[in-house]
């Protein structure tokens, strides 16, 4: 296909429109209108940018450009083939524009170069030889990026797995602060319970909303974020979201319902005071609202706060008329999570195991009797025997 073909075919492009309104595309189509209008300058202009515009993009060459665009853009097709889906004139139009991104992407630099010679005078001719050149190659085809979509689905839901929801937007969070699971000692049974609700979700069937509760530093946040790294996770995906924030909850949780991944909504350290506006919203999000609850979105939330909402006195001894349901009232929210799981303060045998191990892990050589009575005290000093105060204490076996 010669460049002016190219650039004919490039208008043409449907299926993935979006593409059309990047700064890439912008400046391709200044190096093709530029050749289409026999004007060597322009060309030459829009042949540099287009360089630039690649390079601050960190990519080599248009084929891996457009292999990246094409993979995390939610193009219609893209989800179309994520949801399995059937649309013969939309698979058309996209195999239609692929087969031309194809070609610009193996059409080699020295082509362009060449239509320029023949436009600009002969001072530009060692302007045109120092030019840099970007690599021709097309690293994908129609059927693999089909492919892709129906195994990874399509957008930043294929390229992250983890998120925050702040202030109605989605924000990617590239590298996240998840544990990995052999990294976690100690409330094996909790840490399984809220594994096999997990797993439940990613089998497509019902599963639970969690609510994790007890003593700080127990791992409550630490065992939802380390559902990521277990095998058989790769589609699960993690939003945490903020007290504050829950009101735009609903909207998140429609968007979530029609994409082939799972996802956990994790609010962590949930509590409500009196008269918390918020409140009424967490307890429709949680049951309550005509929508249903999609089955490839759970709510997994942590709190010190068993019930979730401070009692006072005055709620058991004021001057309402039915103190039993004021009380009921405060407790009901807690009632609709399907799984509560409490995470209490350690034993002291397993706070003294955990902080052996922790020592082993460490390097620590310390006589086991010194080492367990110094935990005792940092233990005492440091409210309660949880695997934070352990990890706490061997740190500062170190410094």
């Amino acid at each position: 296909m010669d460049l002016i073909s190219l650039r004919a075919a490039l208008k043409g492009v449907s299926a993935y429109r979006a593409l059309t309104n990047t700064t890439v595309f912008y400046d391709l189509m200044s190096l093709l209108d530029g050749l289409c209008r026999r004007d060597g300058e322009a060309a030459l202009e829009g042949y540099c940018a287009l360089f630039d515009a690649l390079r601050q993009e960190g990519f080599q060459g248009m084929g891996p450009w457009f292999w990246d665009r094409l993979r995390y853009e939610e193009s219609p097709y893209a989800l179309l083939a994520e949801r399995g889906g059937a649309d013969p004139a939309l698979e058309n139009a996209a195999r239609r524009d692929v087969e031309t991104f194809l070609v610009l992407a193996e059409t080699d630099c020295d082509d362009f170069i060449d239509a320029m010679k023949e436009l600009l005078p002969r001072e530009y001719v060692p302007v045109l030889a120092g030019l840099p050149r970007w690599r021709a190659a097309a690293p994908f085809d129609f059927d693999s990026l089909t492919k892709f979509y129906r195994e990874h689905g399509a957008g930043l839901y294929a390229r992250y797995r983890a998120f925050l929801w702040e202030e109605g937007q989605l924000i990617p969070v590239a590298d996240p602060d998840c544990p990995k699971p052999e990294d976690l000692l100690g409330y094996e049974h909790q840490r399984g319970q809220v594994e096999q609700n997990t797993r439940l979700m990613m089998t497509g069937r019902q599963a639970n909303n969690v609510l994790l509760f007890g003593d700080g530093g127990t791992g409550k946040s630490a065992t939802v974020k380390s559902m990521l790294y277990l095998p058989g996770m790769e589609d699960l995906r993690l939003i945490e979201i903020q007290k504050e924030n829950l009101t735009g909850l609903p909207r998140l949780i429609r968007s979530l319902a029609p994409r082939r991944q799972k996802f956990i909504l994790f609010i962590d350290d949930l509590a409500f005071d009196q008269d918390d506006k918020t409140y009424s919203s967490m307890k429709t999000i949680l049951e309550g609202s005509l929508e249903k609850r999609p089955d490839n979105v759970v709510i997994y939330a942590t709190s010190n706060r068993r019930h979730l909402v401070r009692q006072t006195f005055s709620d058991r001894a004021g001057d309402e008329v039915d103190t039993f349901e004021t009380i009921s009232e405060k407790t009901a929210l807690a009632e609709r999570f399907g799984l509560r799981i409490p995470y209490l303060t350690m034993n002291r045998d397993g706070y003294l195991a955990l902080v052996d191990h922790l020592a082993d892990q460490a390097g620590v050589k310390m006589d086991r009797g010194q080492l367990h009575a110094q935990a005792m005290t940092w233990e005492i000093r440091h409210s309660g025997r949880t695997p934070r105060v352990a990890r706490q204490f061997i740190a500062s076996l170190n410094l």
